[in-house]
Protein backbone atom coordinates (compact mmCIF):
# COMPACT_ATOMS: atom_id res chain seq x y z
CA UNK A 1 0.00 0.00 0.00
CA UNK A 2 2.53 2.55 0.80
CA UNK A 3 4.52 1.72 -2.50
CA UNK A 4 1.31 2.35 -4.18
CA UNK A 5 0.74 6.01 -2.35
CA UNK A 6 4.34 6.51 -3.35
CA UNK A 7 4.02 5.81 -7.01
CA UNK A 8 0.61 7.97 -7.11
CA UNK A 9 2.46 10.94 -5.55
CA UNK A 10 5.34 10.58 -7.80
CA UNK A 11 3.21 10.79 -10.79
CA UNK A 12 1.20 13.54 -9.35
CA UNK A 13 4.40 15.69 -9.00
CA UNK A 14 5.14 14.91 -12.63
CA UNK A 15 1.95 15.78 -13.93
CA UNK A 16 2.19 18.92 -11.85
CA UNK A 17 5.71 19.89 -13.73
CA UNK A 18 4.10 19.47 -16.74
CA UNK A 19 1.57 21.79 -16.66
CA UNK A 20 3.58 23.93 -14.81
CA UNK A 21 5.54 24.40 -18.00
CA UNK A 22 2.84 24.36 -20.16
CA UNK A 23 1.18 27.50 -18.13
CA UNK A 24 4.55 29.26 -18.97
CA UNK A 25 4.72 28.86 -22.65
CA UNK A 26 3.64 32.50 -24.26
CA UNK A 27 2.57 33.24 -27.81
CA UNK A 28 6.04 35.50 -28.76
CA UNK A 29 5.40 38.60 -30.77
CA UNK A 30 8.36 40.27 -32.23
CA UNK A 31 9.76 42.30 -35.28
CA UNK A 32 12.96 42.14 -37.22
CA UNK A 33 14.40 44.92 -38.99
CA UNK A 34 17.39 45.66 -40.39
CA UNK A 35 19.47 48.12 -42.81
CA UNK A 36 17.96 48.27 -46.82
CA UNK A 37 17.14 44.62 -46.67
CA UNK A 38 14.01 42.84 -47.34
CA UNK A 39 12.58 41.58 -43.76
CA UNK A 40 10.01 38.89 -45.29
CA UNK A 41 10.23 34.93 -45.26
CA UNK A 42 13.20 35.62 -42.39
CA UNK A 43 12.94 31.59 -40.55
CA UNK A 44 12.29 31.76 -37.01
CA UNK A 45 12.94 28.50 -35.32
CA UNK A 46 12.75 27.54 -31.69
CA UNK A 47 15.15 25.12 -31.52
CA UNK A 48 14.14 24.17 -27.86
CA UNK A 49 10.38 22.88 -28.90
CA UNK A 50 11.44 22.24 -32.71
CA UNK A 51 8.65 24.82 -34.47
CA UNK A 52 9.24 27.47 -36.75
CA UNK A 53 7.62 30.24 -38.24
CA UNK A 54 8.01 32.93 -40.34
CA UNK A 55 8.27 36.95 -40.19
CA UNK A 56 6.03 38.53 -42.43
CA UNK A 57 6.36 41.45 -45.23
CA UNK A 58 7.13 44.24 -42.13
CA UNK A 59 9.44 41.58 -40.34
CA UNK A 60 6.81 40.97 -37.78
CA UNK A 61 6.03 37.19 -36.30
CA UNK A 62 5.26 35.45 -33.42
CA UNK A 63 5.78 32.05 -31.81
CA UNK A 64 5.38 29.99 -29.03
CA UNK A 65 8.40 30.15 -26.32
CA UNK A 66 8.85 29.98 -22.41
CA UNK A 67 11.67 31.39 -20.26
CA UNK A 68 15.02 29.15 -21.37
CA UNK A 69 14.04 28.76 -24.88
CA UNK A 70 16.61 29.41 -27.86
CA UNK A 71 15.25 30.84 -31.24
CA UNK A 72 17.04 31.11 -34.24
CA UNK A 73 17.02 33.58 -36.90
CA UNK A 74 18.64 32.74 -40.26
CA UNK A 75 17.87 34.61 -43.72
CA UNK A 76 19.77 33.93 -47.31
CA UNK A 77 21.30 37.44 -47.21
CA UNK A 78 21.25 38.46 -43.57
CA UNK A 79 23.99 37.37 -40.28
CA UNK A 80 22.00 34.08 -38.07
CA UNK A 81 21.54 35.19 -34.85
CA UNK A 82 20.93 32.87 -32.14
CA UNK A 83 18.69 34.00 -29.05
CA UNK A 84 17.90 32.61 -25.66
CA UNK A 85 14.73 34.21 -24.03
CA UNK A 86 14.84 35.10 -20.74
CA UNK A 87 11.94 36.49 -18.20
CA UNK A 88 12.41 40.08 -19.34
CA UNK A 89 12.15 39.23 -23.19
CA UNK A 90 8.92 36.89 -22.44
CA UNK A 91 7.47 39.82 -20.69
CA UNK A 92 7.84 41.92 -23.52
CA UNK A 93 4.69 43.50 -25.24
CA UNK A 94 6.72 43.25 -28.84
CA UNK A 95 10.21 42.29 -28.96
CA UNK A 96 12.62 43.75 -31.60
CA UNK A 97 15.46 41.48 -33.32
CA UNK A 98 18.30 43.16 -35.25
CA UNK A 99 19.77 41.46 -38.15
CA UNK A 100 22.65 42.43 -40.06
CA UNK A 101 23.28 41.87 -43.99
CA UNK A 102 26.13 39.42 -44.66
CA UNK A 103 28.90 40.53 -46.45
CA UNK A 104 29.76 40.21 -49.95
CA UNK A 105 33.11 39.04 -50.90
CA UNK A 106 33.96 41.11 -53.85
CA UNK A 107 36.62 40.05 -56.41
CA UNK A 108 40.02 41.87 -56.50
CA UNK A 109 39.35 45.35 -58.77
CA UNK A 110 42.45 48.02 -59.59
CA UNK A 111 41.19 51.28 -60.31
CA UNK A 112 43.72 53.55 -62.45
CA UNK A 113 42.26 57.24 -62.31
CA UNK A 114 43.58 60.14 -64.86
CA UNK A 115 42.41 63.55 -64.83
CA UNK A 116 43.20 63.96 -68.20
CA UNK A 117 40.38 63.50 -70.26
CA UNK A 118 38.73 65.04 -73.52
CA UNK A 119 36.61 66.98 -71.57
CA UNK A 120 39.55 68.35 -69.93
CA UNK A 121 41.57 69.34 -72.63
CA UNK A 122 39.18 71.15 -74.26
CA UNK A 123 38.80 68.42 -77.42
CA UNK A 124 35.01 68.08 -76.63
CA UNK A 125 33.08 70.37 -74.72
CA UNK A 126 31.56 68.59 -70.86
CA UNK A 127 28.59 66.77 -71.16
CA UNK A 128 28.44 65.38 -74.36
CA UNK A 129 27.02 61.95 -75.27
CA UNK A 130 29.97 59.22 -75.82
CA UNK A 131 28.86 56.23 -77.71
CA UNK A 132 30.17 53.13 -77.69
CA UNK A 133 32.03 51.28 -80.32
CA UNK A 134 28.63 49.64 -81.92
CA UNK A 135 26.28 53.12 -81.31
CA UNK A 136 29.05 55.33 -83.27
CA UNK A 137 28.79 52.58 -85.99
CA UNK A 138 24.72 53.00 -85.96
CA UNK A 139 25.08 56.83 -86.13
CA UNK A 140 27.58 56.71 -89.03
CA UNK A 141 25.00 54.25 -91.14
CA UNK A 142 22.40 56.31 -90.20
CA UNK A 143 24.09 60.03 -90.83
CA UNK A 144 24.75 61.82 -93.93
CA UNK A 145 22.48 62.17 -97.13
CA UNK A 146 19.10 59.87 -96.79
CA UNK A 147 20.32 58.18 -99.61
CA UNK A 148 23.08 56.58 -97.34
CA UNK A 149 20.29 55.85 -94.59
CA UNK A 150 17.86 54.58 -96.60
CA UNK A 151 20.05 51.69 -98.54
CA UNK A 152 21.14 50.76 -94.98
CA UNK A 153 17.93 50.13 -93.51
CA UNK A 154 17.14 48.51 -97.02
CA UNK A 155 20.07 45.98 -96.57
CA UNK A 156 19.57 45.35 -92.91
CA UNK A 157 22.61 46.89 -91.51
CA UNK A 158 20.56 49.20 -89.99
CA UNK A 159 18.85 46.45 -87.77
CA UNK A 160 21.72 44.33 -87.38
CA UNK A 161 23.81 47.24 -85.88
CA UNK A 162 21.00 47.86 -83.52
CA UNK A 163 21.58 44.34 -82.28
CA UNK A 164 25.14 44.44 -81.82
CA UNK A 165 24.11 47.61 -79.75
CA UNK A 166 21.80 45.25 -77.41
CA UNK A 167 24.58 42.21 -77.40
CA UNK A 168 26.96 44.82 -76.10
CA UNK A 169 25.05 46.39 -73.73
CA UNK A 170 24.70 43.46 -72.12
CA UNK A 171 28.25 42.25 -72.25
CA UNK A 172 28.66 45.56 -70.29
CA UNK A 173 26.17 44.71 -68.06
CA UNK A 174 28.11 41.17 -67.52
CA UNK A 175 31.11 42.78 -67.01
CA UNK A 176 29.83 44.83 -64.17
CA UNK A 177 28.36 41.63 -62.42
CA UNK A 178 31.44 39.50 -62.79
CA UNK A 179 33.06 41.89 -60.67
CA UNK A 180 31.15 42.38 -57.92
CA UNK A 181 30.46 38.84 -57.20
CA UNK A 182 32.93 35.72 -56.41
CA UNK A 183 31.49 32.32 -57.31
CA UNK A 184 31.58 31.48 -53.71
CA UNK A 185 28.77 33.73 -52.82
CA UNK A 186 26.79 32.45 -55.47
CA UNK A 187 26.93 28.88 -54.14
CA UNK A 188 27.35 29.29 -50.78
CA UNK A 189 25.17 31.84 -50.01
CA UNK A 190 22.66 32.13 -53.17
CA UNK A 191 22.81 28.34 -53.54
CA UNK A 192 22.91 28.65 -57.40
CA UNK A 193 24.69 25.21 -58.46
CA UNK A 194 28.32 25.91 -59.82
CA UNK A 195 27.57 24.59 -63.92
CA UNK A 196 24.30 27.07 -63.54
CA UNK A 197 26.02 30.55 -62.04
CA UNK A 198 26.50 31.93 -65.65
CA UNK A 199 23.21 31.03 -66.77
CA UNK A 200 21.91 32.88 -63.46
CA UNK A 201 24.18 36.30 -64.39
CA UNK A 202 22.35 36.20 -67.71
CA UNK A 203 18.83 35.55 -66.05
CA UNK A 204 19.84 38.31 -63.82
CA UNK A 205 20.36 41.07 -66.02
CA UNK A 206 17.57 40.32 -68.15
CA UNK A 207 15.65 41.64 -65.17
CA UNK A 208 14.75 45.24 -65.79
CA UNK A 209 15.42 45.90 -62.17
CA UNK A 210 17.94 44.51 -61.57
CA UNK A 211 19.86 46.04 -64.85
CA UNK A 212 18.52 49.17 -63.69
CA UNK A 213 20.36 48.74 -59.99
CA UNK A 214 23.48 47.77 -61.76
CA UNK A 215 23.46 50.37 -63.83
CA UNK A 216 23.22 53.10 -61.37
CA UNK A 217 25.71 51.33 -59.25
CA UNK A 218 22.85 50.92 -56.56
CA UNK A 219 24.92 48.23 -54.48
CA UNK A 220 22.30 48.12 -51.83
CA UNK A 221 19.40 47.53 -54.47
CA UNK A 222 21.58 44.97 -56.07
CA UNK A 223 22.29 43.23 -53.34
CA UNK A 224 18.68 42.82 -52.94
CA UNK A 225 17.36 42.04 -56.05
CA UNK A 226 19.94 39.22 -56.53
CA UNK A 227 18.51 37.40 -53.57
CA UNK A 228 15.14 37.29 -54.72
CA UNK A 229 16.41 36.34 -58.46
CA UNK A 230 18.28 33.67 -56.88
CA UNK A 231 15.21 32.22 -55.05
CA UNK A 232 13.19 32.18 -58.69
CA UNK A 233 16.09 30.28 -60.38
CA UNK A 234 16.09 28.28 -57.86
CA UNK A 235 12.73 27.43 -58.48
CA UNK A 236 13.44 27.25 -62.30
CA UNK A 237 16.23 24.81 -61.88
CA UNK A 238 14.71 22.48 -59.51
CA UNK A 239 11.27 21.97 -62.03
CA UNK A 240 13.40 21.11 -64.61
CA UNK A 241 15.32 18.52 -62.77
CA UNK A 242 11.76 16.68 -61.83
Amino acid sequence: MKIKITLQFIVFLFAQVIFAQADNIKELRGKIIADSVAVDRITIENVTTDKTAFSDVNGFFTIAVKEGDVLVFTAVNLEGIRMKMDKQDIQQEVITVKMIPKSIILKEVIVSESTITAESLGIIPYGQKKYTPAERKLYTATSGNGIDGLLNTISGRKAMLKKEIVIEKKEQLLARIEVLFEDKYYIENLKIPTDYIRGFQYYCIDDTAFANALRSKNKTMVMFLIVRLAENYNEIIAGENK
